[in-house]
């Protein structure tokens, strides 16, 4: 099996090329990807625990679901299938924003992505894949930020980020 490609962008999102996920890793290239947060009607947030054997992030609690784009594929679709993939379901997502961050591991990949937020509405519980989630659960977005700034080492470096600086654009309770 052909190892996966990732989508290489400029700083305005333009597509400047392709190359393996890996590699792309290894060489912190800016890369095309996504993230996912699905709420519930209680307006909790869906988390997700990553599999213990990923590559970088095991154990970690994250958002919904992340990955990147293929070549050809919408951000939208992109949401879908891993959605689909990691937690067992699919749902309508609603793009929000995008942002460039660069976040090293200890194991020597960085993370070089230009991200895209996606938002969704689902109730029922996830059919998790074990392959990339360990866990899941429904959080309040203010019980996650508090346990975040108590826990910081609990949390994938992306969701951080998110959660710092983008909380508006996944805040849906703006009542």
């Amino acid at each position: 099996m052909q190892e996966e490609q990732v989508i290489l962008v400029d700083e305005n999102d333009n597509q400047i090329g392709l190359m393996s996920k890996m590699e792309a890793h290894e060489k912190a290239v800016l890369h095309r990807a996504f993230s996912v947060f699905i709420f519930n009607d209680n307006n909790e947030l869906m988390l997700q625990q990553r599999a213990m054997h990923k590559y970088h992030s095991p154990g970690l609690w994250t958002n919904t679901c992340c990955s990147h784009q293929r070549n050809g594929e919408t951000n939208l679709q992109a949401g879908k299938r891993r959605l689909q993939e990691e937690m067992g379901f699919v749902t309508a997502l609603k793009e929000t924003t995008s942002f460039m961050y660069k976040a090293p591991f200890d194991n020597g990949l960085t993370e070089h992505e230009y991200d895209h937020i996606m938002i969704g509405h689902y109730n029922d519980a996830p059919i998790l894949n074990p392959e990339e989630a360990a866990d899941w659960k429904w959080m309040s977005l203010e019980n996650v930020k508090s346990d975040m700034a108590d826990n910081p080492e609990n949390y994938t470096a992306w969701f951080k980020i998110i959660f710092e600086k983008f909380y508006e654009f996944i805040n849906i309770d703006k009542s």
